[in-house]
């Protein structure tokens, strides 16, 4: 069964975290400057130890293949909004362009999904949903961050590789396959330091959100983008795989995936690299409301769907 309790939960700690960061701002104690620094601590220690930490999964033999599967089905998923993110925003500004297509292909799974997942379909549903993750880790480091470049050819490139998050994501990923032990000390280390990433960014957000009209929030690219994310995407993940009679646990936590809200990086790095801020936010905002409506629907209907 769906725990709705825990989901709710789960969203109301994200505007609670937000408000923080909005009453901080509105009182003078949390200024612009301070910001870009919280943002500097969260792009360059924060972030990578979270990645790091979300590879630290023992690979299970009995679920090898289901993993194989999601980690395709996952591949694909990308693929698919990389592409559709090229052309499903027109008119939309270069600065516009960059948010609309990182938060197209970079949802918020990661804090929003696997612990739902967890919920829903126990310790194997959180083993594959961590294997989904990866495509969508090293996207968003990747093609992902190239959004916000302006770097192009070699430069981007270089940019790229060396950015601390997605040295994570590869160091990450040589981790996992090799299933090396880490000592205890440096595991607590990375997951204290990881730990405060959610808290971080959604007070980030928050900030960025008290220096603009709230009523901008409600404008055409943020409706327009939290139906695609909250709807579309998820339903058109959900036809192939229902037709393919692929797993139902795979089938169950791809969709339930592929329909998280905007992911809070897409926020943190437009306001790293000058991006637009305050059409992030109001991504994140307003598709992150929305979900505590589609979400649970998505839910029910896939408990329908694989009953």
């Amino acid at each position: 069964m769906v725990s709705m309790e825990n989901l709710l939960n789960l969203q109301i700690e994200l505007f609670l975290l937000m408000a923080l960061g909005f009453l901080l701002t509105r009182k003078g104690l949390l200024s612009k400057e301070a910001r870009r620094g919280l943002t500097d601590l969260v792009i360059y220690v924060v972030l990578p130890a979270n990645i790091v930490t979300s590879f630290l999964i023992e690979l299970d033999g009995s679920i090898l293949a289901a993993g194989a599967v999601i980690l395709a089905v996952s591949c694909v998923i990308q693929l698919f909004c990389h592409l559709i993110a090229k052309v499903l925003y027109p008119g939309a500004n270069a600065k516009q362009l960059a948010v609309l297509k990182y938060g197209t292909v970079c949802s918020n799974a990661g804090f929003m999904g696997n612990p739902l997942v967890e919920g829903l379909y126990g310790s194997t549903g959180l083993m594959l949903a961590s294997l989904y993750l990866i495509p969508q880790r090293t996207v968003m480091w990747s093609a992902g961050l190239g959004y916000f470049t302006a770097s192009k050819g070699r430069d981007v490139v270089r940019k790229v590789l060396t950015h601390p998050c997605i040295i994570a994501v590869f160091l990450g990923l040589i981790l996992m396959l090799t299933q090396v032990t880490l000592p205890t000390a440096l595991v607590q280390t990375l997951k204290a330091c990881g730990g405060c990433t959610t808290a971080l960014s959604m007070i980030v957000i928050g900030g960025i959100l008290a220096e603009i009209p709230f009523r901008s929030v409600f404008n055409r690219w943020s409706i327009y983008y939290s139906v695609l994310r909250l709807v579309v995407i998820p339903l058109l993940t959900l036809l192939p795989l229902w037709l393919l009679k692929l797993p139902p646990l795979v089938t169950a936590v791809s969709v339930v995936l592929a329909g998280m809200p905007a992911g809070s990086t897409t926020a943190i790095l437009a306001e790293k690299y000058d991006g637009d801020s305050a059409l992030a936010v109001q991504l994140v905002f307003l598709s992150t409301a929305l979900s505590m409506l589609t979400i649970p629907l998505l839910c029910l209907l896939m408990e329908g769907l694989l009953a």
